[in-house]
């Protein structure tokens, strides 16, 4: 089966570096697990993956158009398939006080935002801190093992898996001609992080999915569901 741009597929995958063997990314809960790299709110399962839209590394982009259905793979990919050359002019020393005016205390493996760049943290001494805007694992070779999960054919099904990487798959969707109405219930938690997803979400239809010149959002605010999710956020913190 050859898949080609545009196409939305849903893939499990798990990805090591291919010197140290460590696992830095996978949609498999145990193997999260196993390799030390588990967190409680992050969604495990097949992932959406749209290609050529720079949703993965280009190597991966490239391979997934020969695979089939339900078919396992592993790949080795070079530096410039992954996650490119590691480049010496974006490590820079900056002064501790720096941080300090912003009120950070940076340490080894801290995740910064440096002048719209988001870089590492590589040491802190003698009033120095060399952070590094380099990807964490640019210059390394990556080992990816793969599997096409499923071809999402149908506007709808693509619609609903990309609000879901989002984190905000709404409640029904509806299409008429080239418009589409998303419907979010009562149910679905109205915080500061569902407003960010819905807005990159609506985008993200109009710029994939060319069939499309219109998205109508229905929102739907319960004042005895806003307060039982309060009162269930209050628990949890």
């Amino acid at each position: 089966m050859a898949f080609k741009d545009g196409d939305f597929l849903e893939v499990d995958y798990s990805a090591w570096d291919a010197t140290t063997k460590e696992l830095i990314a996978t949609t498999d809960e145990k193997a999260a697990k196993e390799g030390n790299l588990y967190h409680k709110d992050h969604a495990y399962g097949p992932t959406l993956v749209i290609l050529g839209s720079n949703s993965v590394i280009k190597g991966l982009d490239r391979e997934l158009r020969s695979m089939d259905l339900n078919q396992m793979k592993k790949f080795t990919f070079s530096p410039q398939d992954a996650f490119g050359e590691h480049m010496d002019d974006l490590v820079r020393v900056m002064p501790l006080a720096d941080f300090r005016a912003r009120d950070i205390k940076p340490y080894p493996g801290m995740r910064v935002e440096i002048e719209n760049m988001s870089a590492t943290v590589k040491s802190v001494n003698s009033g120095r801190v060399v952070v590094d805007a380099n990807h964490p694992y640019a210059g390394r070779d990556i080992v990816y093992e793969v599997r096409v999960v499923k071809s999402l054919t149908t506007p709808n099904d693509k619609i609903v898996a990309l609000g879901g990487t989002y984190g905000v798959k709404p409640s029904s969707v509806s299409l008429n001609g080239k418009s589409v109405t998303l419907v979010y219930d009562s149910k679905v938690r109205k915080n500061a992080d569902y407003f960010l997803g819905k807005s990159s979400f609506v985008a993200s239809i109009l710029s994939l999915m060319k069939d499309f010149d219109n998205v109508e959002v229905k929102e739907d605010f319960d004042r005895a569901e806003i307060e039982k999710q309060s009162k269930e956020r209050e628990q949890n913190a």
